[in-house]
């Protein structure tokens, strides 16, 4: 599954007497997954879109709102003892966001991983944030950060960015690959219009590009920058009537040396209709590609880039000050001048509900749901919780199936 998820912003807090009640069953739910499926069971179900949302409303929260990440992942953070269960995590919401490597750091040591091994999850923990700020660009930023690790070296993220309206989660799991596809869990209630996806193995080609416009140096890039920029706003302005072919023309030549199989690029004419302050462009009611150029660009940091001269994609978004806006003139200098496409389309797949009996928003997946709810139901009446908290729970988790599924 792969996406992100969709969730109204929700001000206040959780009430005290609430998230004292979901610590204590966290605490149970978490023990008894750990003595049955391990420590790295538990993060590949935190990982899972059905299991980390049931368990939100189990543990009292409704499914419509950003706490269900926020307050669902403070509660578990709370609830575990890392030197019990060898699992710890580290971050949280806004300034507890930007203590996570220190904590990763001091969990780690509790749990008796190597300094190598910690160095290494900071660094998959910063590239995740990067990753989701600058290579997927829907609007949202991220104000939350959470990273699990066991004492076996296993790790997971779960993160949540806003925009003015809606916060949007997304989940990561251990994996090799940091950059292309590297969402294990992803939902979402609807897809944006346009979003560039520079984490999509259809982007592919566009990062490689640009890489080797990083290695031609900071002026060229500025150049081309400059020089489409211009081409842009005189066509979004219609001070000119034709296409960027012109301008193309001009800027294609003395194209760089591309280590990636560019040798033959082709010179690429765009025509840019129905442009809107928002930059998302439609055309017959199709999704197009949103080309607006950012504003500002850190020069500098496109400077040391080139100094550095990074051998890989990650290695350049890894630099301090390579961020949105770097990436993407990079992207669209790539695509509009030497046809390196990127993947223009929103990588939201599903809605953050487990779905709906008549198919909307989209039909339950029954064997996920299932799985999600018995692992619940276990872990719930096996709890060291009271009576009265396992059945308001059980109830909670009741609710969470659909009309025609109430077996539980």
């Amino acid at each position: 599954m792969r996406g992100t998820a969709d969730l109204p912003l929700h001000g206040g807090k959780a009430p005290p007497w609430l998230f004292k009640r979901m610590v204590m069953l966290a605490r149970g739910i978490t023990e008894i997954m750990v003595m049955e499926y391990g420590q790295r069971g538990f993060l590949e179900r935190i990982s899972d879109p059905f299991w980390f949302q049931s368990l939100s409303c189990v543990l009292g929260f409704d499914w419509h709102s950003s706490g269900t990440t926020t307050v669902t992942t403070g509660a578990l953070k709370e609830a575990i003892d890392p030197e019990e269960l060898g699992i710890a995590i580290a971050g949280g919401k806004g300034r507890a966001s930007r203590r996570t490597p220190e904590e990763i750091l001091k969990t780690g040591e509790q749990l008796g991983l190597s300094d190598s091994r910690l160095t290494r999850f900071q660094k998959i923990s910063r590239l995740a944030a990067k990753v989701d700020n600058a290579l997927v660009q829907d609007t949202f930023q991220l104000y939350h950060h959470t990273f699990f690790l066991t004492e076996k070296g296993d790790w997971a993220v779960i993160q949540q960015g806003m925009n003015s309206r809606y916060a949007r989660r997304y989940h990561w799991f251990d994996s090799g690959e940091l950059i292309e596809e590297p969402h294990t869990a992803i939902l979402g209630d609807r897809a944006r219009v346009s979003v560039l996806n520079l984490t999509a193995s259809e982007s592919r080609e566009n990062r490689r590009m640009e890489l080797d416009l990083v290695k031609e140096g900071p002026e060229r890039v500025e150049r081309l920058y400059r020089e489409l920029n211009a081409a842009l706003e005189k066509q979004r302005t219609g001070s000119v009537q034709t296409s960027l072919g012109d301008w193309v023309e001009k800027g294609g030549q003395n194209k760089p040396q591309c280590s990636g199989g560019h040798g033959d690029e082709r010179n690429r004419v765009w025509e840019i209709e129905n442009w809107r302050e928002n930059g998302i462009i439609e055309r017959m009611g199709r999704r197009e590609k949103a080309l607006v150029m950012p504003m500002r660009i850190n020069w500098d940091a496109l400077k040391e880039a080139y100094e550095f001269s990074p051998a890989n994609y990650e290695e350049l978004i890894e630099l301090k000050g390579v961020g949105q806006a770097t990436i993407r003139a990079l992207a669209l200098i790539g695509e509009l001048v030497y046809g390196t496409e990127a993947s223009w389309r929103d990588p939201v797949k599903f809605s953050f509900a487990v779905g709906g009996k008549d198919g909307v928003p989209y039909p339950v997946d029954r064997k996920a749901m299932d799985e999600s709810i018995e692992v619940l139901r276990q872990g719930i009446e096996q709890a060291k919780a009271g009576d009265k908290v396992k059945l308001r729970a059980l109830e909670r988790l009741r609710g969470v199936v659909p009309p025609d599924r109430k077996g539980v």
